[in-house]
């Protein structure tokens, strides 16, 4: 293994001496003739003027409802792939290769006065295979996001998103991260072999109202399927609101310092339905509740920005499989220290620190998480993205029975 990340790490040197899932969108640099530093501090993070740019319906603040439509620009079209050597190690071993991290598409733009529209499919490929067997797909084909806005419904305090989306609990976005390895781990933690499939890092399918105000308050209310791409296998809905507040000039993403909290309360069927209609909706029964909710903070100092986030998670002991007598209750917590440097922020490095605690029946489940990166952005910053990105991550798993591992990957990320 030291041999591995010895050779792995004279290879990004080279790189460095020779010279961005996803929502970094080119196009918009292609349409406006600025650089991607209009909205991202580096791609794919959003800056303070590209958080409010999506907020407003993909629009420029200040001239909603006044935006050249798709209908009278370029193609609003982009494209996202990574590739690059990958070392992992763990108690069974080590592996060591190059990859082809899937594609992702991009679409996005005004479609009429404040209507707009956001369309992001990762298409399914086959080849090269998922693994060196040569079977099953690399990237299985999915819609991502499909989402149409309407925004100043009521000026500023009342937008609408439709379709699948991001919700807005999400107050760090997952497919924003400049992580590409290391997820936040809570986002994507479920309750063991129940009924209950929920996972938090879903899109959703449904509907959104969101708003913000002078006085720095922003809020986001859902009202959603709770099953990520699919249909819903009950008929009861979930729900999950959001309020953040902004001190200072700015958004909280790279200016001012902004808090928050957040809920979702959702339900799983523990009966299965006997009726499934042409749509794809069934009539699950006997529903129980699951809920979770936490806060988070963003606080920025220069180009330092630092981004914390607790939850808790709840589920009805219906779905508490391993200990019926109780719900099951765990919670999440991690910390992000992003740095940005050099002109147009060329450079940036990130470390993260994850921890999942879950109840002592599923102790064995408990993970521990530090991972690292830096990132050197290339090329053209008005109309395409290259970045050599070097990624590092250490995780254990287990209380009594620790079983470690670790990842480094080094990479060309690009978008175009």
């Amino acid at each position: 293994m030291k041999k591995l990340t010895a050779i792995a790490l004279m290879a990004g040197a080279g790189i460095f001496l020779l010279v961005e899932s996803s929502s970094a969108i080119p196009a918009y640099a292609r349409k406006f003739g600025f650089n991607c530093n209009m909205c991202h501090t580096a791609y794919p993070k959003l800056n303070d003027f590209g958080q409010r740019f999506r907020d407003d319906g993909y629009q420029v603040p200040g001239e909603e409802g006044r935006e050249a439509t798709v209908f009278s620009t370029p193609p609003p079209i982009a494209m996202r792939t990574t590739t690059g050597l990958s070392v992992y190690d763990s108690k069974e071993g080590s592996t060591a290769g190059f990859n082809l991290f899937g594609l992702d598409l991009l679409a996005s733009g005004v479609l009429h006065k404040n209507v707009s529209f956001l369309l992001i499919y990762t298409p399914r490929i086959d080849e090269p295979a998922a693994d060196h067997t040569g079977e099953g797909p690399a990237q299985i084909g999915a819609l991502e996001s499909a989402a149409l806005v309407f925004s100043n419904i009521i000026p500023n305090a009342l937008n609408l998103r439709v379709g699948r989306f991001e919700p807005g609990t999400h107050a760090f976005s997952s497919k924003r991260s400049y992580f590409l390895f290391a997820p936040y781990e809570m986002y994507g933690f479920t309750t063991p072999a129940s009924a209950n499939s929920f996972s938090f890092d879903d899109n959703q399918v449904g509907i959104e109202a969101t708003g913000h105000f002078r006085n720095g308050f922003k809020y986001g209310l859902g009202f959603v399927n709770g099953t990520g791409a699919n249909p819903d296998n009950n008929k009861n809905k979930d729900v999950y609101a959001n309020l953040f507040k902004t001190f200072g000039r700015g958004d909280g993403q790279s200016a001012g310092q902004r808090i928050g909290v957040f809920g979702y309360y959702g339900w799983q069927p523990t009966k299965p339905g006997a009726l499934t209609s042409p749509t794809g909706e069934c009539d699950g029964s006997e529903n129980k509740a699951f809920y979770r909710f936490g806060a988070d903070g963003s606080l920025n100092w220069k180009t330092w920005n630092l981004e914390v986030m607790w939850m808790k998670g709840v589920d009805d002991k219906a779905f508490h499989l391993a200990d019926p007598a109780k719900n099951y209750e765990y919670s999440g917590f991690f910390a992000e220290l992003d740095w940005a440097a050099l002109m147009n922020n060329r450079l940036v490095a990130s470390v993260l620190y994850n921890r999942v605690s879950p109840p002592e029946s599923d102790a064995e489940r408990q993970a521990n998480a530090v991972s690292g990166l830096v990132r050197y952005y290339l090329g053209d910053w008005s109309a395409v993205n290259v970045s050599v990105h070097a990624e590092v991550t250490h995780r254990t798993f287990g209380k009594d029975t620790q079983v470690s591992e670790n990842l480094f990957a080094l990479l060309l990320d690009f978008a175009f």
